[in-house]
């Protein structure tokens, strides 16, 4: 069977709460503070469904764990139905900002990762400008999604962007005016595209990178039962990134179809000592080249819920940060990204 044949979950999986709640886990180190430093909210009429802030909001609480910030990041949602196509995004922003007003036990959405086209170059600078308004003061970075493979079973996204987005002149041109407005710059790219990711860094010194879901290694397409030759390549490119000082990186999205795991085809959703067990090579392998001062947990849902409960990917995290020291832990779970979205520790989280 060829590589492009070979079997793969779609980019999003459904999510089943019926087989979600027949594992629950009791919080680990229940009273460490945690900012979930990833999700998104969206209300999809396919598959997707609907996550809006009562869907984080339960899973937050039915978990135990005390989250007590979030960082918002795009997922083409609540866009500007109309207008001018480049200022679309803007309506994503406005809503994470009225999430991010809404009074309550978790100060979700308190820093936002909104989207612009940066192939706009420097034309993209009054975009950028409208949505730091949208913000209200809580817009930290932007992400327009570079995640591509020629093989279509690697797919993460119902929209594929075009190849070699990164090495654009137009896109390094907009990700410099991403700098100049003060703002991170997230980028969703799998393994086989560090060296383009590593490329871009160095290229826009000023600009502070933020690598999502732990450099993207694969597990389907080419990788399709050579998961660990994945893992071995995503962190050669991990080791040439973590030499760059503006590049920090998330530690999460491995429960994601193109990370070659099978979880939802089990009877049950895994425990967490499961999940600390498969996560293991590329998270420790992520701390132990970028320390924890540049490396911060997320949970990327309701992406990896098709997967995984939310309790057991916190536990997952706790598992494998238990042997750092307490200082370490923090950072992982909360400094850094508070440090790197420029997030302020609420009075109310105290």
């Amino acid at each position: 069977m060829s590589s492009s044949s070979s079997l793969a979950f779609p980019p999003h999986l459904p999510v089943r709460a019926d087989w979600l709640a027949l594992r629950r886990e009791a919080p680990l180190d229940p009273g460490r503070e945690i900012v979930d430093a990833h999700h998104h909210l969206w209300d999809r009429p396919d598959t997707s469904g609907r996550y809006l802030l009562p869907e984080l909001l339960d899973d937050i609480a039915t978990s135990g764990h005390r989250v007590v910030q979030t960082v918002y990041v795009q997922a083409r949602s609540m866009y500007r139905p109309d207008g001018p196509e480049a200022l679309r995004p803007v309506g994503e922003v406005a809503f994470a900002r009225q999430v991010a007003e809404t009074p309550g036990p978790v100060r979700a959405c308190d820093a936002i990762v909104g989207c612009a086209d940066l192939t706009l170059a420097d034309h993209v600078a009054p975009v950028l400008e409208q949505l730091l308004e949208a913000g209200g003061g809580r817009l930290r970075g932007i992400r327009l999604p570079v995640a591509y493979h020629a093989d279509p079973a690697v797919r993460s996204s119902p929209v594929l962007p075009p190849p070699g987005l990164m090495a654009e002149a137009s896109f390094r041109a907009g990700a410099r005016q991403v700098a100049r407005a003060g703002l991170s710059l997230d980028v969703w790219a799998y393994h086989t595209q560090l060296d383009e990711v590593a490329a871009l860094a160095r290229a826009v010194p000023e600009l502070s990178l933020v690598l999502d879901h732990a450099g993207g290694p694969l597990g389907v397409g080419p990788y399709a039962g050579a998961r660990a030759r994945g893992e071995a390549e995503c962190l050669a490119g991990l080791r040439v990134l973590a030499e760059l000082p503006n590049v920090s990186v998330k530690l999460g999205g491995l429960a994601m179809g193109v990370s070659g795991f099978r979880f939802a085809d089990e009877a049950a959703p895994p425990a967490s000592d499961t999940l600390a067990e498969c996560w293991r090579p590329v998270i420790e392998g992520c701390i132990a080249l970028f320390g924890p001062a540049r490396c911060m947990f997320e949970s990327n849902f309701p992406v990896d819920k098709g997967m995984v409960g939310y309790g057991a990917v916190w536990n997952a995290f706790k598992r494998l940060a238990a042997p750092l020291s307490d200082a370490e832990q923090d950072a992982l779970f909360a400094g850094t990204a508070r440090r790197v979205y420029r997030m302020a520790r609420r009075p109310a989280d105290g």
